[in-house]
């Protein structure tokens, strides 16, 4: 049997599938790890944690698929974005521990940059703005923490990557003396502010305003080619190569067949995050967006838009776990259903800001239009609506950018298995939603750019027969209530606001 293993290294857990040359899922693991909340808005994990983990649903996976050694041609890693790791090149040990892309610790030093009247500069060259989503600034934040670190990064003994670049590296050997590979690709490269978008390379003006030393990053090469082959892991053969590596929203889109300009996914995750190919062109936005590489047909890089929602799933985890309203994520789609409407209530998740298209750091989370007669169905509702909502901002100003007008709408993740999510996002939209068989679209996405280059699939158009849709959900509200809806949102979103004067 060929198959194909993909590690899906997400912020909650790591999943890792293994495919079948017909693209069926024939072996699955998964487990969660530890959040760690330093202090408010502060997200971090430990590497070390993720690796064993990661290690873990890998062997897993491939023992319930039943496919032997040799059956196995390839491995694909997807992986959390912007997440930050720094280890020592000589003993593979971190310096710290991860900080999360949604950690805002290194927030001082974004507004340090602005008021440096740099971010036009950095904007144009990576295609981002300035703030602690990304890697740059994160990697900025932990050399600070000590005076020692700034030295050894100066003297080439550490090494920064964002997760994919981490797991390649204990792959591989886990130590410089082993022969471990620091690679990344261009996906994830994209995510750092410290790669050029247009000319697909570090930057040195730009690591300079940060001060990071280009000895520490890694060395970038296609989404799909050979970053490696596997050594000496447990529970996995030796000499597989690792044949394709994409940032989690670059490999769902690829997952989802958006080769072609103009084609949209949605992902719904602990975040939300909508991709627009645009093929060879790359432009700016000009509607709070970001621009970002990804993959066209045959895993070479290409362009996307990209608007990034801090807070989707995770305010449906914030349901079951602070407020305790459900026990089961699932159990949202009943509990919406039992009233007509939302009554007025509006839930605004800025738990950690506001993302796309607003980019309001100081923003924080309002449940607003509250009276004596809501109950858990309107907080419920309250919350699956917001993603939608959500999701629309970045859908407008996704066609202001491109002029493209969206009628389709990909969606993958596990909140698109929300039925009653889907519809509400359909007619907040006003377009068609297509929801895959499969859903895991991001590793499948990774696998198929390893298969593709190992030869497991010989052409994009044998993918392309891989995916199938399991729904489609049609519009069916009218335009009024739409757009009424839609204003009440926009409202709440203004009460939350930093430079609200409420």
């Amino acid at each position: 049997m060929t198959a194909v293993l993909a590690i899906d290294q997400g912020t909650t857990g790591s999943t890792a599938l293994v495919f079948s040359r017909e693209g069926d899922i024939i072996g699955r693991a998964y487990r969660e790890f530890r959040q760690f909340y330093p202090a408010p808005g502060w997200v971090e994990h430990d590497p070390e944690e993720i690796w064993r983990v990661s290690q873990a649903v890998m062997a897993e996976a491939l023992a319930s698929s039943g496919v032997d050694s040799n059956g196995l041609s390839a491995i694909g890693i997807t992986n959390q974005r912007e997440t930050t790791v720094i280890w020592d090149r000589e003993s593979g040990e971190p310096v710290h521990r991860a900080v999360v892309w949604q950690s805002r610790q290194s927030a001082g030093i974004c507004e340090r940059l602005k008021a440096d009247g740099v971010e036009p500069l950095i904007r144009e060259k990576t295609g981002l703005m300035i703030d602690p989503y990304f890697a740059g600034t994160k990697i900025r934040w932990i050399l600070d923490q000590d005076p020692q670190l700034q030295r050894r990064a100066e003297a080439g003994d550490l090494e920064f990557g964002t997760i994919d670049s981490w797991l390649l590296w204990k792959l591989t050997g886990g130590t410089a003396k082993a022969g471990a590979l620091h690679r990344t690709d261009p996906t994830n490269a994209s995510r750092t502010l410290l790669y050029d978008i247009h000319e697909q390379t570090w930057n040195e003006e730009l690591c300079s305003i940060l001060d990071v030393p280009l000895s520490m990053l890694p060395e970038v090469q296609p989404s799909a080619s050979i970053f490696g082959e596997t050594d000496h892991i447990d529970g996995l053969p030796s000499g597989v190569p690792i044949a394709g590596i994409a940032g989690d929203q670059q490999a769902a889109l690829y997952g989802q067949g958006c080769w072609e300009p103009g084609q949209a996914k949605n992902t719904y995750g602990t975040g939300c995050f909508m991709l627009m190919n645009m093929g060879l062109q790359h432009p700016i936005s000009r509607h709070g967006l970001l621009t970002t590489i990804c993959c066209d047909a045959q895993g070479a890089p290409a362009y996307a838009l990209e608007g990034s929602i801090f807070i989707a799933g995770a305010a449906v985890q914030w349901l079951r776990d602070e407020l305790q309203i459900i026990k089961d994520p699932a159990e949202t789609d009943a509990l919406a259903r039992q009233v007509e409407d939302n009554e007025g209530v509006y839930l605004v998740p800025a738990f950690a800001g506001l993302g796309a298209p607003f980019w309001d750091m100081e923003a924080r989370g309002a449940l607003l239009g509250l009276t004596r007669g809501s109950g858990r169905a309107h907080i419920a509702r309250a919350v699956l609506e917001s993603i939608a909502y959500q999701s629309r901002g970045v859908a407008e100003a996704m066609e202001q950018d491109s002029g493209i007008e969206l009628n389709e709408l990909r969606v993958d993740g596990g909140a698109s298995n929300n039925d009653f999510l889907m519809q509400f996002q359909a007619d907040i939209l006003n377009v068609t939603v297509d929801r895959p068989k499969m859903v895991e679209t991001t590793a499948a996405g990774s696998a198929q750019l390893a298969g593709l280059t190992v030869g497991v699939w010989s052409s994009p158009s044998e993918l392309d027969r891989i995916r199938r849709t399991e729904c489609r959900f049609e519009a069916q509200m009218d335009g009024a209530q739409r757009e009424a809806l839609y204003a009440g949102w926009l409202e709440a979103v203004t009460r939350v606001s930093s430079g609200s004067k409420k």
